[in-house]
C-alpha cells in the first residue's frame, strides 16, 4: 500500500500542477480578433505545460533523474516568473515542484523499479 501511494502521489500531484499552470493559458481567449493569432497565443502560453507534461514522462520511468529535474525546474520557475520575490509565488510555483521532486527521490528510494 505505501509503496502504491509513494508512486502514484508524486505523479497525480504533477498532473495537478500543470492542469493548475495551464488554467493561465485561458487568458488568451477574447484578446485577438483571428483565430490563427489566438492558437499561437494559446500555444505560447501552454510552452510550460507541455514542458512538464515532457518531463513528467521521464520521471515516470526515471525517478530518480525526475526528481533532480523537478527541483531544478522549481529554481528555474522561481526565477523566471521572480517567485523568490513573493511568498504566493513561491507557494504556488516552486514550493510545488521541490515537494514532487522529493517525492520522486523518497519513490524511487523506497519502490521497486518499474520494468
Amino acid at each position: 500500500m505505501v509503496d502504491r501511494l509513494l508512486t502514484w502521489t508524486p505523479r497525480v500531484l504533477t498532473m495537478v500542477f500543470i492542469g493548475f499552470i495551464s488554467l493561465f493559458a485561458l487568458d488568451v481567449f477574447g484578446e485577438f480578433n483571428s483565430w490563427q493569432k489566438t492558437a499561437l497565443a494559446l500555444f505560447m502560453h501552454l510552452i510550460p505545460s507541455i514542458a512538464l507534461v515532457g518531463l513528467l514522462i521521464v520521471a515516470w520511468y526515471k525517478k530518480r533523474i525526475g526528481g533532480v529535474i523537478f527541483v531544478i525546474i522549481g529554481i528555474c520557475f522561481g526565477f523566471a516568473f521572480d517567485a523568490f520575490q513573493y511568498l504566493t509565488g513561491f507557494l504556488l510555483l516552486v514550493l510545488p515542484l521541490w515537494i514532487v521532486g522529493i517525492l520522486f527521490f523518497i519513490s524511487d528510494k523506497k519502490t521497486p523499479p518499474l520494468k
